[in-house]
């Protein structure tokens, strides 16, 4: 079984931020690749499992705010006896410019804490992972992430959500090497 973990935070007010660029990824996801909801609670978080790709995969999104995000991950794995090969983890990355998305199938969280405690919590950075770019802040990285992206920014990043599903899609049909040869 697959497990794709969407990162953001829970509530209306961070709704569409740059730091939910996870969040909005497993909407799209849902609503355009799958066509089911997210409609249970627990571990921690909002999931659904359902059939897409030919696999049977687990869609999560944690609701235990971004630097918690761990533990709800961790639940889900324990319980699912999902392996760490089997999980990919979708989030915003200000390293990347709006409209970019990276695909890695390892490393550190990069600065990000979310990602951080996933590593932390699983015990290892050998992740898979699709990074979407929000670019840089200009000013406080906190009220940066904490934003809703406006004008050009929120068309790339739109754009990048889409080419984030498609290329989480290319992985469960062919393989996460397939996926990063097409979309890296």
């Amino acid at each position: 079984m697959i497990l794709i973990v969407g990162l953001g935070n829970p509530g209306q007010e961070y709704a569409h931020t740059r730091h939910n660029m996870g969040f909005d990824a497993i909407d799209y996801l849902m609503e355009h690749k799958v066509g089911e909801e997210i409609n249970k609670a627990g571990f921690k978080g909002l999931y659904c499992k359902a059939a897409f790709g030919g696999q049977q995969v687990l869609f999560l999104k944690p609701q235990t705010f971004m630097n918690l995000s761990g533990t709800s991950v961790q639940e889900i794995v324990n319980f699912y006896k999902i392996d760490v090969d089997d999980i990919i983890v979708l989030y915003d990355d200000m390293d990347l410019e709006p409209g970019r998305i990276r695909l890695r199938a390892s490393g550190s969280g990069g600065g990000h804490k979310g990602m951080g405690n996933i590593i932390q919590c699983l015990g290892t950075d050998k992740i898979k992972r699709v990074r979407i770019g929000i670019g840089k802040a200009p000013r406080s990285v906190i009220d940066f992430v904490l934003e809703k992206p406006r004008g050009e920014d929120k068309e790339n990043i739109e754009i990048a959500i889409a080419k984030a599903a498609d290329a989480v899609e290319d992985y469960v049909e062919n393989g996460f090497a397939h996926a990063m040869n097409h979309f890296n």
